[in-house]
């Protein structure tokens, strides 16, 4: 048995891995990967688990899985067998806020995505998104691009009735829209 000593260097998220999934947090340390070492804990100095570590999800650097993201995939896991991602039906493209539609919505948030195609009976076109709209958030949480809406989408939100705000015209407006499971 070995063991690594280190500091965490970075509590970040969410990053795309190599295969084209996403892990919504990670931690980065600065300690030695021996081999064999994916699939074990990083523990504290009082002992307690912060995560489990994988070197087979992005190329060229290990990470951690913070444990309440690895309970919540192995309660995913045990209840369907799968880890369920939701999505929208859409294709966007970051864009910048005006600085007038960033009062409108009385939050400071400096991007969006600009909606560039729907699914043909897709969950958002069915929830009366257009081309066009700027998609700004998802349940209250911000999107400025897509790795934050592909978060949002979480397997809690497949198949629910989310709250969608867009910037529409210029102006703000929110829209409901059952959140399609990505296959």
């Amino acid at each position: 048995m070995q063991a690594s000593w280190g500091i965490v260097t970075a509590i970040s998220g969410p990053a795309r891995t190599f295969r084209g999934g996403l892990l919504d947090e990670y931690v980065q340390t600065e300690t030695t990967p021996y081999p064999g070492f994916s699939g074990g804990p990083l523990v504290n100095t009082e002992g307690e688990v912060l995560g489990l570590n994988t070197s087979g999800l992005t190329r060229g650097s290990a990470l951690t899985i913070p444990v309440k993201g690895a309970w919540r995939i192995a309660d995913a896991l045990a209840k369907h067998g799968s880890v369920k991602r939701g999505y929208l039906g859409v294709r966007t493209q970051p864009v910048e806020i005006p600085e007038s539609a960033r009062q409108a919505l009385k939050r400071e948030q400096g991007h969006g995505l600009l909606v560039t195609w729907l699914e043909e009976g897709g969950p958002a076109a069915k929830g009366s998104l257009f081309v066009g709209d700027i998609l700004v958030a998802v349940s209250g949480q911000p999107v400025g691009d897509p790795d934050d809406l592909f978060s949002a989408l979480n397997s809690d939100t497949v198949g629910k009735s989310v709250a969608v705000e867009v910037l529409r015209g210029g102006r703000p407006e929110t829209v409901s829209v059952t959140v399609g499971e990505r296959k």
